[in-house]
């Protein structure tokens, strides 16, 4: 696999990558993953089997709580706010706003990742399983503590229940009738502020006794129960995009630190199980490992769903309010990086949905998040049935492998953050 001048050869490289990617989606997209399921906990045994095989890579699991998926715990609070509409139209305005005003909260702390008070009161807890795998080639220096020597890469390995919601008929018509309006777009829909619509009308209407928004309030939250209830009641997909297309990237990292190690540099590489649940995967390894990851010397690459063509970095994200991610320094060495290489790469993007990134972003870690899009500027078959493997574009796929690799081998030369 080497070429005479002992550089790992371009073209077995680009060949041995390709075979890989399509070896960890094919094998894996046709698992139940749901998250806490039986098909989750396959998948990540797999995946330390697959890592745990490449020479030099440690391979393990690492159980973690979690509390299932998401829908129960907002159709809950969706109907506790209806009831709160229903009491202020019956002239008992204080305590309709009081119960409007506990499902807004929680419907908050669930979208924005909160301290999740109402899935850790009300749900039974279930556990998940994160994969964490690590190349260490790190030495001893006398200027050790002076240089970034940690690359966390994350991807998730669970996949979600699709629904109506997602369907991207909408945004793919509005794109072929006015593209310049969609491709100027640069932060996503705030889905998730439809569930704020109802609990903010019915307060409105008990402060000022007017009864038309809370009567809005009760039709919006009608429909947003039916979504999420949609949600629950529907198949599992085979997530190839969001996200195997991630956790195939890992794979091939692997491979590729086995054959050109990056000596002074600690890759770790971690697929969380229950992202879908909005997290509880990603939660469970911060909680565990960030008193031995020094955020002035470690760095974090999300990964999420890399399969359409165009490839994109965030910088925040933010379900009902925007977060900006920390270390911006990160996501300007990753874009160096994407420009040495020639690979195309947008930046200035946001998005409303969540992602494993929040949380070591809250946490102090430098972070930098890659997603791709199509050319009506969703997420390729987001949380679709139509989310399979001959619907990848395998290039950018191959193409975050490439950037992932040079990101962790010119993160050597970088002195510590010290805050930054």
């Amino acid at each position: 696999m080497f070429s005479v001048n002992g550089r790992f050869s371009e073209e077995t490289s680009a060949e041995s990558t390709a075979a890989t990617i399509r070896e960890v989606i094919q094998t894996l997209a046709p698992l139940d993953r749901t998250p806490c399921s039986p098909g989750e906990r396959e998948a990540a045994q797999w995946l330390v089997d697959r890592l745990g095989s490449i020479a030099g890579v440690e391979a393990k699991l690492e159980d973690e709580d979690s509390w299932g998926p998401f829908p129960p715990n907002l159709v809950g609070l969706s109907l506790l706010s209806m009831v709160g509409a229903l009491l202020t139209l019956r002239g008992r305005r204080a305590l309709g706003a009081l119960l409007a005003a506990v499902g807004m909260a929680g419907i908050i702390d669930e979208a924005q990742n909160g301290p999740r008070l109402v899935r850790r009161l009300v749900r039974r807890r279930r556990a998940t399983v994160n994969v964490v795998a690590c190349v260490d080639a790190r030495v001893e220096q006398g200027d050790a503590d002076t240089k970034i020597d940690t690359l966390v890469v994350l991807a998730h390995h669970d996949a979600a229940q699709t629904g109506v919601i997602f369907d991207q008929t909408l945004q793919r018509r509005v794109y072929e009738l006015a593209p310049s309006l969609i491709e100027r777009s640069k932060t996503s829909l705030p889905q998730w502020w439809l569930g704020l619509v109802g609990p903010l009308g019915t307060i409105l209407g008990a402060l000022t006794r007017w009864r038309g928004p809370v009567r809005t309030a009760l039709v919006t939250g009608a429909l947003g129960s039916a979504l999420v209830i949609d949600i629950w009641r529907s198949e599992t997909v085979p997530g190839a995009n969001d996200n195997l297309s991630a956790v195939a990237v890992l794979v091939a990292l692997a491979e590729r630190l086995r054959e050109e190690p990056l000596r002074g540099m600690r890759v770790l590489l971690v697929s969380c199980g229950a992202e879908e649940t909005l997290q509880d995967g990603i939660r469970g390894f911060i909680a565990r490992h960030r008193g031995e990851l020094d955020p002035d010397r470690t760095c974090f690459l999300n990964l999420d769903a890399v399969g359409s063509r165009n490839l994109v970095m965030l910088e925040g994200e933010g379900p009902v309010w925007m977060e900006q991610y920390a270390g911006s320094w990160l996501r300007d060495h990753v874009a160096r990086c994407a420009r040495s290489l020639e690979i195309p790469l947008e930046r200035d993007c946001r998005s409303r949905a969540s992602t494993d990134g929040v949380i070591p972003s809250r946490a102090g870690y430098p972070l930098a998040t890659l997603v791709s899009l199509n050319e009506w500027r969703g997420l390729g078959n987001y949380h679709l049935p139509t989310d399979v493997p001959k619907n990848l574009d395998y290039g950018t796929i191959a193409d975050t492998t490439r950037l992932a690799y040079e990101v962790a081998r010119t993160l050597i030369d970088l002195p510590a953050t010290g805050g930054r």
